[in-house]
């Protein structure tokens, strides 16, 4: 989405909305609260357009009528005004209803995922996340722990801003087994593989810095990039990851900052980058003296050889930071991920770190180094039930859904969605709200706001929510007026 087309067209508005959907009472009053949310947060600000009721309420797939009633609201509470050939406009005298700063990244696109992660609205299924629960696994490993590492941990002083020693030894070893040589004090470990890359925006971008991405890609992480004061541009995949051609010609023409990739099961498209295509980015890297934030978020389950060597083991001299989590292969729950870096760059990291938190919770480290020599173990019944529930997703989507098409994804946790031609994902996505699920539509993945014809599915639910959850999709999709 290009953010200089400003809040007059539909789809930016939308993003700058967020969550309006979810909220209780007729659909022009949560309409009007969030517009005036957006005002007072300073998304809408004194001379911001609207856009027209029309384009709006097909937009947001409701009667023109609810857009009217929510423009008369905020006119009457002067916070808009409409004046015939310059349409409706956020007036000056808002400024003074502005409120402070609410945590939301501005020109963000994962706004409303995670404000639902904030306000968890009852009986909402959400595609925003694509996460299982823990498993015995976890239940005795815990177990253990408090029997046999407890009392030693206590005596500790407990601040490791870098790292649990142990642990930071047990992510050596992981790297280590999958082709990436690493010693411990190369290993700064982070409370999740978010904090990892908002970390390392911080090290090395600024405002009006660039940072190069793939498009698509994961809203979240880029919104960290931007709140870093990044701008992104985007670097499109084909089926081996991000385009070679492409990367060049972005790194010769904005000499980026960073680049940042996800080479192994991208999210969200579940591409698998070849070997050779990890070995041309690092080398490009390295001729553009750019440096590489590797996101292996996905690796962490997998077992060694499942996958091409990490970038970071191509020797061509590029700076790599590989970000690794336990997220996806033990528990979203066990906030534990790490920066695998050079050992220049661990010292400037753990500073950061310990200017952030002084050091993530060590019974939870204490823990991950418990778990993490037994992810080769896990890995076969992981990806067991990764394909058992792909194949009931699949069966479920093409009883209920024959409109929609996607290539089979060669790892991750989700399908990434075309839907029919003329279909745009944000307009669905509106849809879907009412109907109890909530849809990450493809533009909010995608820097230029491309991809408006694609959504994010998740295919990691258990059979019985899997089944509620295209029963409800596909409601909403009966509901769309082209469809009928």
């Amino acid at each position: 989405m290009d953010w200089n087309r400003g809040a007059s067209d539909p789809a930016v508005l939308i993003d700058l909305l967020g969550e309006w959907n979810a909220a209780a009472g007729p659909l022009y009053q949560r309409l009007t609260g969030a517009l005036v949310r957006a005002v007072r947060s300073g998304d809408l600000r004194t001379g911001d357009r609207l856009p027209p009721e029309r384009k709006l309420a097909d937009a947001l797939s409701v009667s023109r009528a609810t857009v009217v009633a929510a423009y008369d609201a905020l006119r009457a509470a002067g916070l808009v005004d409409t004046r015939r050939g310059s349409g409706t406009r956020v007036t000056a005298a808002a400024a003074a209803h502005r409120t402070p700063a609410d945590g939301r990244v501005r020109d963000g696109r994962g706004t409303a995922v995670i404000q639902r992660l904030v306000t968890q609205p009852p009986d909402l299924i959400s595609l925003g996340r694509a996460a299982e629960a823990g498993g015995p696994d976890l239940a005795g490993a815990l177990t253990d722990l408090a029997r046999e590492d407890l009392p030693d941990l206590l005596r500790d002083a407990g601040y490791h801003p870098a790292g649990l020693p142990a642990l930071r030894a047990a992510i050596a070893d992981h790297h280590r087994a999958h082709g990436l040589p690493t010693s411990p004090d190369q290993v700064v470990v982070t409370t999740g593989a978010t904090q990892a890359v908002a970390l390392i925006a911080r090290l090395h971008l600024g405002r009006g810095s660039t940072a190069v991405v793939e498009s698509p890609g994961w809203p979240g992480c880029l919104d960290v990039l931007r709140a870093a004061g990044a701008r992104l541009v985007g670097v499109e995949l084909d089926s081996d990851g991000i385009r070679i051609d492409r990367l060049a010609a972005r790194l010769r023409s904005h000499r980026p900052a960073l680049l940042y990739t996800m080479p192994t099961f991208h999210n969200p498209t579940g591409t698998l980058m070849s070997a050779g295509r990890r070995r041309r980015v690092a080398q490009l890297a390295a001729e553009h003296g750019v440096t590489v934030v590797e996101d292996s978020a996905h690796a962490a389950a997998l077992a060694p050889g499942r996958t091409p060597p990490p970038i970071a083991a191509h020797p061509a001299g590029a700076t790599v930071l590989t970000v690794g989590s336990l997220s996806k292969a033990i528990w979203g729950g066990l906030r534990i991920g790490w920066i695998r870096a050079p050992r220049h760059a661990v010292e400037p990291l753990a500073r950061l770190k310990a200017l952030e938190d002084l050091g993530s919770p060590l019974l939870d480290q204490a823990l991950a180094a418990r778990l993490l020599p037994g992810l080769p173990g896990l890995a076969a019944e992981r990806e067991r039930l990764r394909r058992e529930r792909l194949a009931t997703m699949t069966r479920l989507l093409e009883e209920h859904l024959p409109a929609w098409h996607w290539h089979p994804p060669q790892g991750g946790s989700a399908l990434w969605i075309r839907l029919p031609p003329a279909t745009d994902a944000r307009t669905y996505a509106q849809l879907a709200l009412r109907h109890g699920a909530e849809v990450v539509p493809g533009a909010s993945m995608d820097p230029t706001g491309a991809h408006d014809d694609f959504l994010r599915l998740p295919y990691s639910f258990a059979p019985d929510t899997a089944a509620e959850l295209v029963t409800r999709l596909a409601a909403a999709w009966t509901s769309l007026p082209h469809t009928r």
